[in-house]
């Protein structure tokens, strides 16, 4: 068998990639109207488990949204499901603080997250450790390069 042609592979790979996303995404939407939120709330609650607390305001500038109205009313909504609570900064009394909250509802919505982790489970068992390493190298890379391509989005206007 000829060895394959990169220029097919990458194209291939960029094809593919396109796909991931579109699934992820409708899977995300699945999820988030199943657990009677939207899939903007949802991503707003993975930030803060990701990254950990944030004001608002950090959290606005994160999801895109402006500060005021629209990041408060995810915040409300999300309060009111028991999916984040609000404290003030210990440092600054000020400032609010926004994080996460663990169990209830938080709970439940990563519990419906299960089915994808066997799934994935599953697919990566049929993998060799050094493939395993490989896809790791290339999220890694792609995760840390995306901070980086979403201001360049934003530079465009």
């Amino acid at each position: 068998m000829p060895a394959p042609d990169r220029e097919r592979l990458i194209e291939e790979l960029g094809h593919q990639a396109r796909a991931s996303t579109l699934w992820t995404v409708l899977l995300h939407n699945a999820i988030a109207s199943r657990s009677g939120i939207n899939v903007t709330d949802m991503q707003c609650i993975n930030l803060l488990q990701l990254r950990g607390p944030m004001t608002p305001g950090q959290l606005a500038d994160a999801m895109f949204l402006t500060t005021g109205g629209a990041i408060t009313a995810v915040i409300d909504r999300l309060e009111k499901a028991g999916m984040v609570r609000r404290r003030r900064d210990e440092d600054d009394r000020r400032r609010v603080i926004v994080e996460a909250a663990e169990g209830g509802a938080t709970a439940a919505l990563g519990a419906r997250f299960a089915p994808v982790a066997e799934q994935y489970g599953k697919l990566l068992e049929s993998y060799s450790d050094e493939h395993l390493a490989v896809i790791l190298d290339y999220l890694k890379r792609t995760n840390e390069g995306s901070p980086e391509m979403i201001e360049q989005v934003r530079q465009l206007g």
